[in-house]
């Protein structure tokens, strides 16, 4: 839904598009896009929570001689910036390998269609491989980081607004004295973290998907820059908050899940340290 409101036309509002892509697509079409994904998050997610925990650790060691101690929020920040910029390297493959096939609006078959037609909602690729493999031959390396700058610009700020609001939330929702926060602490504040860093990051996660989307068809924009104009020209300021509700509300249970995973798994590789190292 997201990328279809981003940079999809005639979706209108997110219930109009719901209702689209079921009378179209039926059920499967809410799956476009989704093996890639699936298949490569948890690396991605292993190196944005390492990255930053270890930058963190780095940044204490530095400053107090302690990489336990308590990390400020500076040392928050830029352990956040860093990971922002680590994780486009992962990630611009991947988001552009499932925007294509979501912006693809047709099953392949190959009774029905050549590969090479351009006609918009005829398909293009069979799948993830197939749409890797084409991307690298007609675009090169360049065309599998295509919409780098505007991930980055994406990213960077949206990850401050990631990690540092869970850690100021749920230090807040934490009782006074206990040493660590519960389960219940953790979700909540993974949730709203997730919340504010995609409502932080809408404005910019409509350009990368525009920008990723360009070239399933046609191209329409030569650049970052060139596609926030087009898209200011042609719809106004309104249109980089395209998503924003899908993205919340997705942001919040995802989100939420991750960093309760995250801490749960740490609290278990420790206790299990600590039994078979005592």
């Amino acid at each position: 839904l997201q990328t279809r409101l981003q940079a999809g036309q005639g979706y209108g509002n997110t219930l109009k598009c719901v209702l689209t892509v079921y009378r179209n697509e039926s059920l499967t079409g809410f799956f476009k896009g989704m093996s890639f994904p699936l298949a490569s998050i948890g690396i991605y997610s292993s190196v944005v929570f390492g990255v930053f925990s270890n930058t963190q650790r780095f940044l204490s060691q530095l400053r107090h001689g302690d990489p336990a101690a308590a990390p400020s929020l500076t040392d928050m920040t830029l352990a956040s910036l860093v990971a922002g910029v680590i994780s486009v390297g992962i990630g611009t493959p991947v988001e552009l390998v499932k925007i294509r096939l979501q912006m693809q609006t047709q099953p392949y078959t190959k009774a029905n269609v050549k590969l090479n037609s351009t006609a918009p909602g005829s398909p293009v690729y069979r799948g993830p491989i197939h749409c890797l493999r084409t991307i690298l031959q007609k675009e090169g390396i360049p065309g599998i980081y295509r919409g780098n700058v505007s991930m980055l610009l994406r990213d960077v700020p949206g990850y401050c607004a990631y990690f540092i609001p869970y850690a100021m939330f749920c230090d807040w929702i934490t009782p006074h004295g206990s040493i660590a926060p519960n389960p219940f602490a953790i979700w909540v504040a993974g949730g709203v973290a997730g919340a504010v860093s995609w409502a932080v990051c809408t404005p910019m996660d409509v350009v990368k998907s525009r920008l990723q989307a360009d070239g399933v068809y046609s191209n329409q924009y030569k650049g970052t820059i060139d596609c926030m104009l087009q898209s200011y020209q042609n719809e106004g300021l309104k249109v980089f908050f395209r998503g924003l509700l899908v993205n919340t509300i997705r942001g919040f249970p995802s989100s939420a899940a991750m960093f309760l995973g995250y801490e749960l798994s740490l609290k278990a590789m420790k206790r299990w340290q600590s039994e078979t190292n005592p």
